[in-house]
């Protein structure tokens, strides 16, 4: 048995900064999951549906490993990625870094992983790996699935192997930091005005403050875009609270990053960026609360108040975030 020393295995509510949290504490940076969320930009939000998707899917934040790549570039980590199309190759990525001492974080496909709740494929999910017998890795993961787990080789393989939408060729990384480290707080407002302005200008109408725009128009007709809604709202309903974003679409995790820096930094503008994130979380929670109430009684009703709720997200978001882009 291979195992890097003096690992903690604290498992979070999201996925990637849980990985990137085991990843920093064994380089000796210890910080709280919403600030490692804000100081990689990570909050952002898309609509994204087609003809060959079953249902509509809501995302809360940027796209796989983009908030890694932000973290590290924002606190001048030296980020090492492996990628390769060669499963012996991939093995050694891991196993190499693991052998001389250091943990490894890993982009898969959940679906493989023996120990998770949920059976279903998402080829954007992260854990760090600090051990490795014959048979099985050792695994932190949120701490919904468990925090430390194991799972089979086997199983590891393929879900790195795993090809489809969000997964990425055996991805494997490793962060160093380095000897004089940037102070997180002197990064926090650049990270605060990258994302918001990536918030306030997208480039498609599916993205941002607009993407809010055009679901709260959409949302009222999901009962007839649903082959089985029963089904189908209840889920994406799950998929909004608990599937690893911290609760309310990942503004539960943003709030608490603002309210972070609000003690650190005196700023009227954090204050009400704050407050109005506050708000929306509140609003998040309720969305999927009606839409998961939809589903269950085929009431259109529940829909058309999500949809209005939805209104109001896309204008007090973009409010927050003008707000906060004049800091």
């Amino acid at each position: 048995m291979t195992m890097v020393k003096d690992i903690d295995v604290r498992g979070m509510q999201h996925c990637e900064t849980t990985a990137l949290g085991v990843l920093l504490r064994h380089e000796g940076l210890d910080l709280s999951e919403p600030m490692l969320f804000g100081l990689g930009s990570g909050l952002s939000f898309i609509y994204w549906d087609s003809k060959g998707m079953g249902f509509p899917f809501l995302g809360g934040r940027v796209k796989p490993f983009e908030l890694t790549r932000n973290l590290a570039a924002v606190l001048g980590l030296e980020l090492l990625v492996g990628e390769t199309t060669s499963p012996r190759k991939a093995w050694h990525n891991v196993a190499a870094p693991i052998d001389a001492g250091r943990p490894v974080g890993l982009q898969l496909d959940s679906y493989h992983l023996d120990y998770f709740s949920t059976k279903v494929h998402f080829g954007g999910h992260v854990v760090a790996m600090y051990g490795y017998d014959e048979q099985d890795a050792y695994l932190v993961d949120t701490d919904p699935q468990g925090g430390a787990v194991s799972t089979s080789l086997a199983g590891l393989a393929r879900a790195r192997a795993e090809r489809g939408p969000m997964t990425a060729k055996h991805r494997s990384f490793t962060i160093t930091a380095p000897s004089s480290l940037t102070s997180p707080q002197d990064r926090i407002i650049p990270a605060i005005k990258t994302c918001a302005t990536a918030f306030l200008n997208p480039p498609i109408a599916n993205l941002g403050h607009r993407g809010i725009e055009k679901t709260a128009k959409q949302v009222p007709k999901w009962l007839q875009r649903s082959d089985n809604p029963q089904e189908d709202l209840p889920q994406a309903a799950v998929l909004m609270e608990r599937a690893g974003t911290g609760g309310a679409l990942f503004r539960n995790l943003y709030r608490d990053f603002l309210a972070e820096c609000a003690q650190l930094i005196d700023s009227s503008h954090l204050r009400t960026g704050h407050s109005l994130y506050t708000e929306a979380a509140t609003l998040w929670t309720q969305v999927a609360a009606l839409v998961a109430t939809a589903g269950e009684s085929g009431d259109t009703k529940n829909l058309m108040q999500a949809g209005s709720i939805l209104h109001e997200l896309s204008r007090i978001e973009r409010e927050a975030m003008q707000t906060l882009s004049m800091l």
